[in-house]
Parts: C-alpha cells; structure tokens; sequence
C-alpha cells in the first residue's frame, strides 16, 4: 500500500512501536533572531525581552551538563534507531502541572525550568517551544549555540505540530521516506495522536507525490509516522543515567473526614451511579488530584508544594471494586491501610494499570469511561472506540463543588495564612523602615515560610515563593536565588511582589500582594 519503514534500524526492536500516519500541515516561514543568550522564533522583541537576553556566561559545567553532550547522545541514540524528531514534553504519565524530579526530562536535557514547555529534537536543531510566561526564564537558561526558543502564540512562530508536519514534508520531498516521529506514550496526553495526525494530513494535501501502484490515494502515503518506547523505555532516561532521580515513593496521609466532609464510600456511590447511566463498565482516572480527592489521601514529597501521590484509580462496576495502582511504600502505615479497607478499596502495584484495563477490555459488553484530555496517550490507545466513552471526569465537576467541611476549611487556611502573613509584613516594615535595613529577596522568602510554619498543620508551601523586588517583579514565576545575579535587596525606595500561599491539612492560600514602605514616585 506504499507504506514501509525508511529506517531499518528500528524494525523489531521492542525499545520502539510504530504507527503510521498520514498527516502535516503546510509551510510557515520562520524567522530567527538571534540574541546575545538564546536564538529566538518571533515577529517582534519587546524591551523586556532584550532585557532578558543580557546575561553572563554561564558557570563552567562538566561534559556531560554541556547542552552540546546531551544533545550529542540523544541524537546517537535516535540514529540508532532510526528516529528523525523526538518529543520531550514537561509532563509526568498523571500530565501535572508540576511533576516529580524523576520526570523532569525536558528540563534536564534543555536545561530549561520552567513548569511548561516542550522541546523537539531533531538531527540538526534543537528548539524549545513555552508561552509568554516564560520568554524571560527561557532566554536566560537555554544554551544559545544549541538551542532556539520557539515563543508560541507570536505570529508566524508554528505549533509544535506544524513545524514538525512541514519538516516531515520537506524531509519526504527530498527522499521519499518517511519522517519518524518519536513519543514516549505515558508522558502525552491522549489528544497527542490526533493532532499529529491532522497536521501530517494537512502537510500532505499540499504537496505533488507521486503515488505507489498499489496506494489506493495520497492518504496511503506516509509522509510522517508516530513511533513510540515501550518497555518503559526513555531515550532522556538513557541519558541522563545514574544520576536521574528516583521516582519518589513519598507515603500517603489520611485527609480526615472532618476535613473531606464525605467518605470514599459515599464518592465511589455517587459515581457508580453516573456510570449506570453512561452504561460504562470501568472509570479510570490518572489525575493526581483526582486520586487524592476520590480515596481521601494526601502525600508529601512526590510534587514539590503539592499534596498528591503518584497512582492510578478505577472504579470496576463488573467486578464490583475499587483500585489503587500505587507503591506498596505509599500505603505502608496502619492508618492508610484500614482507611483504604475500610471502603473496600483494593491496592494492586503501580504498574498493573495497564494489564489491568486490557483484562477487562477482554470482557463482554465492557466500557472503559476515560476522560482523554486528562489521560496520557498510553492508556487512551489500548481502548477500542466500541470500547470508548470519551467525556468529563466525574470527579471534576464534585470536586468544584464544596461541602460545608471543605468550605470551613478554606476559611480556616485563610485566617491562620492570614496571621503569618501579617506577622511577616510587620517584621519587614520593621526592618526596611524603623530599622532601615535593607533585607534580601531570600530571607524575605524564608521569613514568611517560617511565620507560616508557626501555624497549626501547615505542611508545606503551596508554590515557591516568588518575592521580587522592582524589575523582578516583573518576572513572571520569579524565585530568589543565593549567587544569583537577579538577586536584590528591598529598602524603602522600592517596591517588593510577593506571591506566596501554604498548603494546610485543612485547605490551600495563594496570596499575592506588593508592597511599598516608602514613598512611590
């Protein structure tokens, strides 16, 4: 039918499996600045980003920290086997927000840290694409001679799909041969695969291809094809070797019932009953939230600043269960282990999730209810569309609504934040105006942290502290750093941002306010 594998490397190897798509879109033009820090894709250069741009050169680094060595073994390895673009996104399988060390992949080969953002790999450039949060953050950390920043959103700057589309067509053009396009499954989210497809697609119907004898149309002809590790495979993991940290096993902690205001019983009834009605026999969530709000658990340790573990969950109407796909670590204490039973939960190992779903995909009339946008693509392709009900997580609306125990709580955090947060005020104005000292942007950080930590069962801090004396409050997602060159010090003539919250057993703050103890001119 005119499909077949360019790279002969990759064939039968179990690292890799592939699929054949048909997609792209057509040709943008791209244009590259250059700056003193990081090559940059965009129409336009604001005064702050040229700002962001001047820097120093960075802290010598050993070989194998360079951009140049990374980038260096991941295009071994790609050559190897026979992949033309690697994907690298921020996300963990549960697609966080923020995700635990272990999955940091794309900050660790693009050395760039910011909590979104995705970067593509190819024989010949490396680029990274992040929205207008973090333009700044971005020019300053990416190594130039490697690497472009892709600012999304600008005008003329491709999606991530178009560009790796129109590579893929010029790539065929060339050689006939089709562009490999390499994932790992677990770290994309399910709608991954569609839009790949469409933007080959696209790419396709704009080019002139001569189709094969036996191609019944030019939606035969692969111009691109998705490939992706399996065996729990990663080309970053490779890599990064000994020194990549270990996926955390942080133990959960009972959220109370005083708190939660509802057991796991009375959830898990509320949604079996929503899967009566979908006709659904499984509801699988990957959600890490979601997790913690259905089996009342919290964690510390797995997600800097968020109370979540790491785990799967289904609901089983067939089997009449509910499952916990975790660690055994993580439910190790007494106290988690009889609240789980209690509600008749199941603990099966973290990585059953997926023998466990095809199982019951093997069974009669069985209907998996996932929702898509917030599940990786691992799981999402394992589920026949006969098999499929694509719709909301029902947890997501249950979560929006509160009960008079989760609202109380609110409350709660908000007065003793409250407290910590004027304690800590009333110690800076002291010191910048009564003292007239001139206090850093770290020990403003530390003394709210430690003002909050005075407060009964706070836990952690809800997001690092961003406290950002004048230009730097300009920074979005700005942190204070020992050493570092951004580093300032607040006295009366000028203003401090601070964004600040703490998590509490009993609810979460995220108080942001600035400040000016002398006169503004």
């Amino acid at each position: 039918n005119g499909i077949s594998n360019s790279n002969s490397n990759s064939k039968n190897n179990p690292f890799i499996s592939q699929h054949s798509f048909l997609e792209l879109r057509g040709g943008a033009s791209i244009l590259n600045k250059k700056s003193t820090q990081t090559k940059m894709v965009s129409t336009s250069t604001s005064d702050s980003d040229a700002a962001a741009t001047t820097t120093t050169s960075p802290e010598t680094k050993t070989e194998t920290e360079t951009a140049e060595w990374k980038l260096n073994a991941v295009r071994s390895k790609m050559a190897e086997l026979g992949i033309d673009a690697l994907i690298v996104p921020t996300d963990d399988p549960h697609l966080s927000e923020y995700v635990p060390k272990a999955y940091m992949r794309r900050a660790y080969v693009s050395g760039f840290g910011g909590s979104a953002g995705t970067a593509v790999i190819t024989k010949d450039e490396a680029l990274l694409w992040t929205d207008s949060r973090y333009f700044n953050e971005a020019s300053l950390q990416l190594d130039a001679d490697h690497w472009t920043l892709m600012k999304q959103g600008l005008p003329k700057v491709p999606t991530l799909t178009k560009y790796i589309a129109d590579k893929a067509a010029e790539y065929y053009t060339k050689t006939k041969t089709t562009y490999n396009v390499c994932i790992d499954p677990f770290v994309h989210p399910a709608s991954f695969e569609k839009d790949l497809n469409g933007a080959f697609n696209e790419a396709s119907d704009t080019l002139d291809i001569d189709i094969d004898a036996d191609a019944e149309s030019d939606d035969d002809v692969p111009i691109g094809k998705l490939t992706t590790m399996e065996n729990g495979q990663n080309i970053i993991d490779d890599v990064w070797g000994e020194s990549r940290p270990s996926i955390p096993k942080s133990p959960f902690r009972v959220h109370p019932i005083q708190y939660s205001g509802e057991t796991i019983s009375s959830k898990v009834t509320k949604l079996q009953s929503q899967m009566k009605e979908k006709k659904a026999t499984l509801l699988v969530f990957s959600a890490l939230d979601d997790i913690a709000y259905l089996m009342n658990v919290r964690a510390k340790g797995d997600v800097d600043t968020c109370p979540v573990g790491i785990s799967y969950a289904v609901i089983n109407s067939m089997d009449n269960e509910t499952v916990l796909f975790c660690d055994e670590a993580k439910v190790d204490s007494e106290e988690v282990k009889a609240h789980l039973e209690e509600a008749g939960v199941v603990v099966r190992p973290y990585d059953d999730i997926i023998s466990y779903m095809e199982q019951h995909l093997q069974q009669k009339k069985s209907k998996v209810w996932i929702d898509k946008t917030r599940s990786n693509y691992a799981l999402s392709r394992i589920i026949p569309e006969k098999s499929l009900i694509d719709a909301q997580n029902p947890i997501t609306p249950m979560k929006a609504c509160k009960n008079g125990a989760e609202m109380e709580g609110m409350r709660l955090a908000h007065v003793r934040d409250g407290v910590a947060m004027a304690n800590s005020i009333a110690w800076l104005e002291n010191a910048i105006v009564n003292e007239g000292k001139s206090v850093s942007e770290v020990e403003v950080d530390e003394v709210i942290t430690g003002h909050r930590a005075e407060q009964p069962e706070f836990q952690e801090v809800s997001f690092p502290t961003i406290a950002g004396v004048g230009s730097n409050g300009a920074i979005i997602h700005y942190r204070a750093m020992e050493g570092s060159e951004l580093l300032k010090y607040l006295t009366i003539n000028e203003p401090i941002l601070i964004d600040s919250g703490g998590q509490y057993s009993y609810g979460t703050t995220d108080v942001t306010r600035t400040w000016h103890f002398g006169e503004a001119t």
